[in-house]
């Protein structure tokens, strides 16, 4: 069942995904909007230190929801998690309206990044089973506009509101309880249950139906076929299989790049309003740049999509990051004409952001079907530990009072060693499983 063939029904999936990943782009810019106004005004208590705390703490949560929650996607389905997820995350974003002090203020926003750190690779995944064969670039990135549409979207917003910081969590929160009921009752899963094939099969699981079909051919749970024997430990996804071959080097190189990608993307989100401040703009300034770059972001990802499926997305990739590192580096010049300055940042997001997404668009084609969820959590996961060292490392600079400009040389080395690790990575792998059927991905 292609997407072609589900007329007006498809277009639900599409766009709940592309919406929970609105969620997600809020996430990752709310606390660079309200940084700058806690530390001015010691709200809560808060300083550069305990800024600093509160943005890595959140990331700790994001990442452990990558990485121990969202591989569970290939056993419960996309649609459960999905649904459980944007709930959890949005209960404890409204939460943090309530916190009395930078303690309680971290604790929830890690309890939420939780939840949000499985939507992510779900979403993903659920878009790379939903969509046609040969279009993961595009499906990825497409998806992925949502990420930093939510970005422009807050930051627009804290232009508004802010000093009001907790209308920001507010919104948030609200948000995504309001998207709950839609992916309730909108989202068909891509994936039979899991529990429900072994209950018929009696035996161990082998690969799953939804895995021997093509990317883009969801199979629905009534109409699964019961599953054959096969080894036990194939029967379900785990961090396992990606130490056996060929996976062993692929996972290494993913996981350097998205470390390294999601260090830029949380970086710079978190702290450019800061760093602009540090060389001299003003906040509103530095807020209006946060909300260009994430522009940029939405036109490189439309792009960048297109470009991947065309030409390949090893090639694109490597020349994203290489791009990133050369504009990232340029931003350690001060600007003096505004216009230049805007563009220059534009043109920055739009080779940052979408070359983590082209990450995660090539770790779609290079691994089947029943390990896509659990590759994608790996990837995300470990990106995430990136994404706490990026906020972590720029508010050492900023305490320090030399954030500008070597938190762009950072920003730039980062996209640097991304190239080198990918180099390693072939373009596509032709693997096999242990009972002899090809579960590769070209």
């Amino acid at each position: 069942m292609s997407m072609s063939s589900l007329g007006n029904k498809s277009r639900w999936p599409v766009w709940l995904c592309w919406l929970a990943m609105v969620l997600d782009g809020f996430d990752l810019v709310v606390l660079g909007t309200v940084i700058p106004t806690l530390i001015k005004s010691q709200e809560l208590g808060f300083d550069a230190v305990g800024a600093t705390f509160a943005a890595t703490i959140s990331l700790v949560g994001v990442g452990l929801g990558a990485l121990f929650i969202a591989p569970l996607s290939d056993r419960l389905g996309r649609r459960n998690l999905l649904v459980a997820c944007v709930t959890w995350f949005s209960i404890f974003t409204i939460a943090v309206v309530f916190a009395p002090n930078v303690a309680w203020f971290s604790t929830f926003r890690l309890l939420a990044g939780l939840g949000l750190g499985a939507c992510l690779p779900a979403a993903l995944a659920y878009m790379n089973d939903y969509a046609p064969a040969g279009t993961a670039g595009k499906s990825t990135t497409r998806t992925m506009t949502g990420y930093h549409v939510g970005a422009v979207a807050t930051a627009f917003l804290a232009l508004m509101v802010i000093p009001s910081w907790r209308t920001m969590f507010v919104v948030g929160g609200l948000a995504g309880l309001v998207l709950v009921p839609f992916l309730w009752f909108k989202l068909p899963e891509t994936l039979p249950p899991v529990i429900h094939i072994h209950a018929t099969a009696k035996s161990p699981a082998g690969i799953s139906p939804a895995a021997a079909s093509p990317a883009g051919s969801p199979v629905r749970a009534e109409t699964a076929p019961a599953a054959a024997p096969a080894p036990a430990a194939e029967e379900r996804a785990s961090f396992r299989d990606l130490g056996r071959k060929p996976y062993p080097l692929i996972a290494a190189g993913i996981a350097v790049a998205s470390f390294m990608g999601l260090l830029l993307v949380y970086g710079l989100n978190t702290w450019l309003p800061q760093l602009m401040a540090s060389a001299g703009y003003s906040l509103n300034a530095g807020l209006a740049l946060l909300l260009v770059l994430n522009v940029g972001a939405v036109v490189g990802l439309l792009i960048a999509g297109v470009l991947a499926d065309r030409h390949g997305t090893k090639r694109i990739v490597l020349l994203w990051f290489g791009l990133s590192a050369v504009f990232l580096a340029a931003l350690s010049i001060q600007i003096q004409n505004e216009v230049v300055l805007y563009a220059a940042v534009f043109v920055t997001g739009v080779f940052v952001f979408s070359s983590q997404v082209l990450v995660y668009a090539w770790v779609s084609q290079l691994f089947p079907v029943r390990l896509r969820g659990t590759a994608l959590g790996f990837a995300a996961g470990v990106g995430r530990l990136g994404a706490i060292l990026g906020p972590a490392v720029t508010g050492a600079l900023v305490a320090a009072g030399i954030a500008y400009p070597w938190g762009f040389y950072v920003f730039a080395a980062a996209a640097v060693l991304a190239v080198l690790a990918l180099a390693f990575v072939p373009q596509t792998v032709a693997a096999t499983s242990r009972t002899g059927a090809s579960v590769g991905h070209s």
